[in-house]
């Protein structure tokens, strides 16, 4: 995820781009750049890092351009560097890029054959070149057409041509893009709070919709070229507000960008129909796969919870056994370790200390070394033999929401992965699973409509100093991720166990002012859950009883009752049951008033161990 900007009116260019991807910033740190028409050509500034080293690098560039285009970059294809950061140029063309190009190996033999020279290590490059081939016969607007015809995956382009300084071409597929509409100046931005300096009116790009702006104005046209209208709309955010994306906090709008992250983690990753699981990243073990012993995985925290889930994914769809361990004590236990283990971390900032050191233990003594992670060109990611990105973009808020759910459809995804390469599932099974999994961004969508019952429930259970969270199987973990949420940002103390370790101990606890929450979807061992509800219950324990919407009809007596859309396989529930838990606690924080995005104590990376 990156931030895009595209400015043309009468206003300094470079000061009012960087004053837009400011605004961007969250959408991406790698390293930012701009371009502006300079005398038949392009002055392009960018630098690593965050966006001051590119105030840094600006400093003392004069310009009078007024239009020009920027960048913000989270990267996804080719280390951060100066290099690879955007603005992309080609003869005439200079153009960002938010997205990823899944072909674009096979258009760069293409341009390679064509005589263009390439410099960087990112997918955009093509896009660049492909545009200036176009552009010989054509115009900008039909030049830019033709390429994101030709361009597979998602993408949010502004594209210039240094023949043509006054003019930006603007296009979008699965990625975010408005049109700004000021007097005299517009701007094309990844997000509203871009704009916010010259406008308070946008345009929404619908899919494959292009945009041409100039002084005079906006001209729209769909991707087979014919005209069309977008109805402008008005937007009166404050200012933080605006950043959020008129959310009230950043982890309330990282939770309702689940239902997008969850398609970008599978972007390029699957064939439903064909039942197959592409992780190129992994190529490289295939011919060991046979000999694979065992897999470890490591986290800690949230990343922890997601490895749990993740060993019941590949334990039961690979048939290999999986150990987790939570990274901070893996570094002290004399674990054998050899060439035939795998040893995964599991991490989304990639800088998690312990993780990091845990990883460096297990190539000492001889493992094979991968990664799963959120930032490319992480400390982790970087040390890693195989790395797998989550592609969930930026998360702001410390308490991680979108990251675990990432994460943990990752840890699904190679699960098929392996148990089609160990043949131990077929691809019918697969295909089905797949299939399945592309119905639950919707199902999330229908979750977050009736999030009302969530915070009312939430509300009621605010002043409640304890909590009990437990599931079986699937939703165990899910248990676990929900108590930390609640510790996190309500500080409300909670405890999480499997239902069936009650009866050994916790049991004790409970009370009339003690809740459990109770994850008991459409899963195997429902009765014997529904028989640990009663447990609970015969103790005076209120129950919050997280259902599949299938057992309105038949669910045991409970104070409080939240239902999730049915799933046709188990392994479901848990990225819907995860939205419960997210959203219960974020209510109950609220509700006491708390800083939900910065929770005391807490830092977003833990980069000491």
């Amino acid at each position: 995820m990156c931030g895009v900007v595209g400015y043309v009116g009468t206003r300094n260019a470079v000061d009012t781009i960087i004053s837009g991807l400011s605004k961007l910033e969250y959408r991406g740190y790698d390293s930012a750049g701009v371009a502006v028409p300079d005398n038949g050509d392009f002055l392009i500034v960018r630098a690593v890092g965050k966006l001051d080293n590119l105030r840094k690098a600006l400093k003392d560039v004069k310009t009078t351009a007024t239009a020009g285009i920027g960048h913000t970059r989270w990267a996804t294809h080719g280390k951060p560097s100066e290099t690879n950061a955007h603005p992309h140029k080609s003869t005439h063309i200079a153009l960002v890029h938010n997205g990823i190009i899944e072909n674009f190996s096979e258009l760069k033999t293409e341009l390679l054959g064509l005589g263009y020279k390439f410099s960087s290590d990112t997918d955009t490059e093509v896009l660049a070149h492909l545009t200036e081939e176009y552009y010989k016969t054509n115009s900008l607007l039909e030049a830019v057409r033709l390429t994101a015809a030709r361009a597979r995956g998602s993408y949010a382009l502004t594209v210039m041509s240094a023949r043509e300084p006054d003019k930006i071409v603007a296009t979008r597929r699965d990625a975010p893009l408005l049109i700004g509409i000021g007097s005299g100046e517009y701007m094309a931005a990844s997000d509203i709070p871009a704009a916010l300096d010259i406008t308070r009116d946008f345009i929404r790009l619908e899919e494959n919709d292009l945009a041409e702006l100039t002084r005079t104005g906006v001209k729209l046209v769909n991707k087979d070229g014919r005209d069309v209208h977008r109805e402008p709309f008005h937007v009166d955010w404050e200012p933080e507000m605006a950043e959020k994306g008129g959310f009230d906090t950043f982890m309330l709008k990282e939770i309702y960008e689940q239902p997008r992250t969850i398609v970008d983690t599978m972007r390029g990753k699957i064939v439903p129909d064909e039942g197959k699981v592409f992780f190129g990243e992994f190529d490289g073990l295939v011919p060991s796969i046979d000999k694979l012993e065992r897999i470890v995985l490591l986290g800690c925290g949230t990343s922890w919870h997601s490895s749990l889930l993740g060993k019941l994914f590949i334990e039961k769809y690979a048939h290999i056994s999986v150990e987790v361990d939570t990274a901070s004590e893996f570094s002290h236990r004399e674990l054998p370790l050899n060439k035939n283990v795998l040893v995964i971390g599991v991490s989304q900032s990639g800088e998690t200390a312990d993780t990091r050191n845990a990883l460096r233990l297990a190539r000492a003594r001889g493992a094979v070394i991968a990664a799963i992670c959120n930032v490319v060109g992480s400390s982790i990611s970087s040390e890693a033999d195989y790395v797998i990105y989550t592609h969930a973009g930026p998360e702001i808020s410390v308490a991680s929401t979108k990251a675990f759910t990432s994460q943990a459809l990752t840890l699904f995804l190679l699960a098929l992965w392996l148990g089609e390469k160990r043949e131990k599932v077929d691809s019918k099974t697969t295909s089905g699973l797949l299939l399945d999994l592309l119905r639950i961004p919707d199902k999330i969508k229908q979750l977050l409509d009736n999030k009302d019952e969530i915070k009312r429930i939430a509300e009621i259970y605010k002043d409640t100093k304890n909590f009990m969270y437990i599931g079986r199987n699937f939703t165990c973990p899910i248990a676990l991720e929900g108590a930390l949420k609640l510790k996190e940002i309500s500080y409300i103390h909670a405890e999480a166990y499997p239902a069936g370790e009650l009866k050994h101990g916790p049991i004790a606890l409970l009370d009339d002012s003690f809740p459990v929450m109770i994850f008991a979807p459409d899963i195997k061992v429902q009765e014997k859950i529904f028989s640990n509800m009663q447990e609970v219950k015969a103790r005076g324990a209120k129950v919050i009883g997280v259902f599949s919407e299938r057992n309105r009809a038949n669910f045991p007596a409970c104070e409080n009752q939240i239902f999730i859309p049915d799933c046709d396989k188990e392994e479901m529930t848990t990225f819907l049951t995860t939205i419960v838990a997210q959203l219960f606690a974020y209510y109950s924080a609220q509700a006491l008033d708390k800083d939900v995005d910065k929770p005391r104590n807490l830092a977003k990376s833990v980069t000491v161990e």
